[in-house]
């Protein structure tokens, strides 16, 4: 393995805007993705958000989707995505836990499936640290991001 192969390239699959757990936002997250819109921070909270104990969290849709993912156009605010959105595959549980990281890599077609942990892990970390992705709030802020 070539230490200069690049752990993850979005495919732009939308594998990772489906699910339960919900897309955790900061009031970061909240400013950029309302300044993408052209909204105010007001009504951004009150037409795409929820809040699930202590943390705002953006709805989805029917499908099982985020509300901004659609088939035809992918993630219909990915400039103004949130951090979670950004960080991924980047997360706690797979920089930490090699089970879940080999998991990762067998769900999202974006991950080299030739990487290993090791070097996954160093560009994962530098990545987040440059990018200013990682969180701190445990109240506020998505545990994925917390390491």
């Amino acid at each position: 393995m070539k230490a200069t192969e690049t752990a993850f390239t979005c495919k732009m699959c939308g594998s990772c805007c489906e699910g339960k757990g919900g897309i955790v936002l900061s009031a970061k997250d909240v400013a950029r993705l309302a300044d993408c819109l052209r909204i105010s921070r007001e009504e951004f909270v009150a037409r795409y958000s929820e809040v699930c104990g202590t943390k705002q969290k953006l709805r989805q849709g029917d499908d099982g989707f985020c509300i901004f993912f659609t088939a035809e156009e992918g993630c219909t605010v990915h400039e103004g995505k949130p951090d979670i959105c950004r960080a991924w595959p980047f997360f706690r549980g797979n920089l930490i836990d090699r089970e879940s990281f080999t998991m990762a890599k067998a769900f999202c077609p974006g991950i080299n499936p030739a990487i290993s942990h090791e070097d996954f892990i160093a560009q994962g970390m530098r990545y987040l640290e440059e990018n200013k992705l990682l969180a701190n709030d445990v109240t506020a802020e998505a545990n994925a991001l917390i390491l």
